[in-house]
């Protein structure tokens, strides 16, 4: 799977990231090396991030499809 993200340099150094597709999925590093991994395990969280015990309370079902 691949996915776009924003790459920015920050005011005070270094640079920052943002996966539009994940919102809220963002990190920072003081190397472009430095930020790739750390967007890389923002990523992996995110996408594992288990929800279905608080869409179950609310009647919804949540389900994996594979791209």
């Amino acid at each position: 799977m691949k996915v776009k993200v924003l790459v920015h340099e920050a005011e005070e150094g270094g640079y920052w990231g943002e996966v539009p597709a994940l919102p809220g999925c963002a990190s920072q590093g003081e190397t472009m090396d430095e930020l790739l991994r750390n967007l890389h395990e923002a990523i992996e969280g995110y996408l594992s991030a288990d929800l279905e015990d608080r869409h179950e309370e609310r009647g919804e079902r949540v389900l994996e499809i594979a791209l």
